[in-house]
């Protein structure tokens, strides 16, 4: 904890301060600048891995100092920024930004259109090296393949630049080689030596002046920079830095952050699982090379079998971090460095406490599984439970039961808990958020079952109805303009408005689009740019628009040139047949526009002539999504002229450009808003909450699997090092993170019975370590022959008005809508049947129409 010091005169130096409760983590922090302030208008900087980290670290600073996690009472002068923006602005400071500009020319967008120019070339000149990538980008029509590997090549040279600029050292030194962790060189293999030449060939095209601007020769001389200066003599770089919670970062972040302690302070605040040396309960210790002298190893244990399963990406980040800590350079700065609470206080009953805090102290202490005979008793336990469901829905609705049933129980225990004290995890949030919604954003806020949410994480094109409807009218060329397809772009405000219609004509408007005829495509001409043989145009938009035109002029007299009038519009409603022809007008514009290739300013135009013929933009949330999709046009245009890229390209590699806009998050998403938290399991999510709930940890789904590709250098076998990301190895650790985090219950849940055959369906093998974990460690009380998992799982029925629910023990439901009503004779009908001059005969068709249309 700090020294009680107010003095703001602050020693420069790296402070790596390790704690197992991000809670205690953050009041030393909140502690310490309260007591250490930095001059008047000088703001604090903090570098962390997610915007949800940020603002459970502004609410701590905003809280009144007397609550009873004492803050700062206001939240001012901070800035939050990811590791690698603040490197870059970093780099800017130290080495000036005339040398190093906003962007590099490295950078990820631009390397990918600077590949996508030079492949054809390289193919041209060097047919024997890239042969791999000819026989790939063979048949490439519409050169998506190009665009495709272009991609996926500049995404891996900008990963090689961080975890691996050795490798691009040598390379353009023309060292065909790689490095392993052990600095061991090895000639690269000869069909993988493009990616060297590649390489060279894109310093090369990119200038003489550009050719120090890749990240490894930025770091190089940044370093040398700041050991040669003096401490205190660079103007630009923050007096003090705070790197919190953050559980990955590479190497070379590490050696930025060791290079700038010289001149600022740093203060790196650690989540560690465990207060013992705990690094060589995994594979590749060989690999570490630590110091064991600040955090001993408890002889007395053979580790924890499931920090030892999911721990790999904290173990090798603690392992870097032992590498450049200096514990006696900063030891007096604190009372105390090492901030460990056990999950239950010295002196309480291990057996006696629930069972999730007692896998937490195992964890903790190292404590390894007991030998068979000697297991703990498994009592009543509620506060972790292992739920089987049918589907995403049943899911979510055993969810809410869940929910409203600890509300319940802690307003009876004198401890209310609060929407806030909740959050749930789901592997993909797009799958998720329509089953949220239909179940928790059905209920009035006047029913007592209400309950407040918020989703986080969801991308603008899955949310945003306008965000949908730009991205269908941006494919119009590869479109069938089904009547379905045209009515939903009615059904947004934005687009509607354009051609004046109301909410209200649509009723009408789909009625006489539907018995005009009207089925798919703009017309023949359109059909046929869909590769149909035939230019027909019967049941087109076009066909069924003159029958409309046709109607209203002769009524419903005979046909006319092939063309059966519509009879059924009339009067005043005759009007909306202005605003369907200019619609189809500006459809039929717009897809000649997108049919053609055209340079990047070509296409930066037609999307902006898209948004000003198709959508009247009115409110912030319209507004807001218009400007993000023209800035990520103008950082496309910026980036194809940084790398002198010009060429013509189809609609399907232009298109990339702004739907990566629709890709992010929207700027309104929220977390720790009030209510409980719906959100991805991504990096540091790990926030403590009361009640922590995992969805959709199915077999398969989680860990997610993100295969690497075939030229991924860093995944060959043996070049592996301590810091490298894993998709894998990140999911296994978020899982330990949410079982840590969990200060009072964990609600796990997945979709473990087939809904067609009722066939058991296995969960993540992540849940089933942790299933089998607690077999092997805990016993049912009276029940030797039962799994403890077994004991602590529900099996849910497959629909929610199952007979089980009748609330009794673990099958209950808030649901009332369900509740069975018990009746005490036979029910009379209250409407006599029908009387039929002569019995109906309904065939298939007619039961298929009433199922289409049941009040038509």
């Amino acid at each position: 904890m700090p020294d009680g010091s107010t003095t703001t005169d602050l020693r420069p130096g790296l402070a790596v301060l390790h704690g197992n409760r991000l809670e205690t983590l953050r009041t030393l922090v909140v502690d310490w600048l309260r007591d250490h302030p930095l001059a008047p208008l000088e703001q604090e900087t903090f570098l962390v891995q997610s915007n949800g980290m940020a603002q459970w670290l502004k609410l701590a600073f905003a809280a009144s100092p007397d609550d009873q996690e004492p803050g700062c009472g206001i939240a001012a002068g901070q800035r939050f920024l990811l590791p690698q923006s603040f490197l870059w602005q970093a780099y800017r400071a130290v080495l000036g930004a005339e040398s190093v500009p906003e962007t590099s020319p490295f950078e990820k967008t631009r390397l990918q259109w600077r590949i996508y120019k030079l492949l054809p070339g390289l193919l041209e000149a060097h047919p024997d090296t890239f042969a791999p990538l000819a026989r790939f980008l063979a048949e490439d029509a519409g050169a998506r393949k190009r665009h495709q590997l272009s991609r996926r090549l500049a995404d891996l040279f900008d990963q090689y630049q961080v975890y691996r600029a050795d490798w691009l050292a040598d390379w353009l030194d023309k060292q065909d080689q790689l490095r392993d962790a052990r600095a061991v060189a090895k000639p690269l293999d000869t069909d993988l030596r493009w990616q060297a030449v590649l390489w060279r060939e894109l310093h090369t095209d990119a200038g003489e002046a550009a050719q120090m601007l890749s990240r490894p020769g930025i770091q190089e001389r940044f370093i040398a920079e700041l050991d040669a200066a003096r401490p205190g003599s660079i103007p630009g770089l923050p007096r003090r830095l705070v790197v919190f919670g953050i559980t990955s970062l590479p190497k070379q972040v590490l050696d930025a952050l060791q290079a700038l302690s010289r001149h600022c302070q740093i203060l790196q605040l650690v989540q560690n699982p465990s207060g013992h040396y705990w690094a060589d309960l995994v594979e590749d210790r060989e690999l570490l090379k630590l110091d064991q002298n600040r955090h001993q190893r408890d002889s007395g244990t053979a580790g924890h079998p499931l920090l030892a399963a999911w721990g790999k990406q904290g173990r090798d980040y603690i392992g870097l971090l032992y590498d450049i800590d200096r514990p006696e350079h900063y030891r007096d700065w604190f009372s105390q460095i090492d901030l460990f609470e056990p999950a239950l206080p010295d002196g309480n009953d291990l057996t006696s406490a629930p069972l999730l805090q007692q896998i937490q102290q195992d964890v903790f202490d190292l404590t390894p599984l007991p030998e068979p005979g000697e297991e703990r008793p498994l009592g009543e336990d509620r506060y972790l439970r292992f739920h089987r469901a049918h589907s995403r829905q049943r899911e979510v609705e055993i969810l809410q039961d869940r929910l409203l049933d600890a509300f319940e129980q802690a307003d009876r225990a004198g401890r209310p808990l609060r929407p806030r004290d909740i959050i749930v995890m789901v592997p993909d949030i797009d799958a998720y958020a329509p089953a949220v919604e239909a179940v928790f954003g059905t209920i009035e806020n006047r029913d007592p079952r209400y309950i407040p949410f918020t989703i986080g994480d969801r991308r603008a094109r899955s949310e945003a109805p306008l965000a949908v409807a730009l991205e269908r009218l941006s494919d119009l060329p590869g479109a069938r303009l089904t009547l379905g397809d045209v009515l939903d772009l009615l059904e947004v405000a934005a687009f509607r408005r354009r051609f004046g219609l109301r909410e209200e004509d649509l009723s009408l408007l789909r009625r006489w689009c539907r018995d005009a005829g009207i089925r798919w495509g703009l017309d023949g001409a359109q059909r046929q740019s869909l590769d149909l043989d035939t230019d027909f145009e019967q049941n087109s938009w076009r066909f069924g628009l003159r029958r409309m035109l046709l109607g209203y002029a002769v009524g419903s007299n005979a046909a006319w040139q092939d063309i059966e009038p519509y009879p059924e519009i009339g009067s005043l409603d005759a009007a909306l047949l202005g605003p369907l022809r200019a619609l189809l007008d500006t459809l039929e514009a717009q897809l000649r526009a997108f049919s053609q290739p055209g340079r990047p300013e070509d296409w930066a135009q037609r999307i902006e002539a898209l948004l000003e013929d198709c959508f009247t933009l009115q409110t912030a949330d319209e507004l807001s999504l218009e400007s993000r999709v023209l800035s990520a046009m103008q950082q496309w245009l910026a980036a194809c002229e940084e790398a002198d890229f010009d060429e013509t390209m189809p609609l399907s590699v232009a298109r990339d450009a702004w739907m990566s806009a629709l890709e992010d998050e929207g700027p309104a998403q929220r977390f720790l808003a009030g209510r409980v938290n719906v959100c991805t399991m991504m990096p540091m999510r790990s926030i403590p909450f009361r009640m922590v709930c995992l969805l959709g940890m199915n077999d398969g789904d989680y860990p997610r699997t993100r295969p690497p590709l075939d030229f991924d250098l860093m995944a060959l076998k043996g070049q592996y090092r301590p810091g490298d990301r894993s998709r894998r190895d990140d999911d296994r650790y978020l899982f330990l993170e949410a079982l840590l985090a969990a200060r009072e219950s964990l609600h796990i849940s997945w979709i473990g019975r087939n809904a067609r055959d009722n066939e058991l369906l296995p969960p993540s093998v992540l849940v089933s370590q942790l299933r089998d974990h607690v077999d092997r460690g805990w016993r049912v009380t009276g029940q030797p022959d039962q799994p403890a998992s077994e004991a602590l799982t529900v099996d849910h029925p497959l629909q929610p008005f199952s007979p089980r629910y009748d609330d009794h023990h673990e099958y209950f439901t808030y649901a009332r809508e369900w509740e069975a009503t018990e009746t005490t004779g036979p029910v009379e009908p209250t409407l006599p049947p029908p009387e039929l001059e002569q019995p109906v005969v309904l065939s298939l068709a007619d039961l298929g129409r009433f199922l289409r249309d049941p009040t038509g």
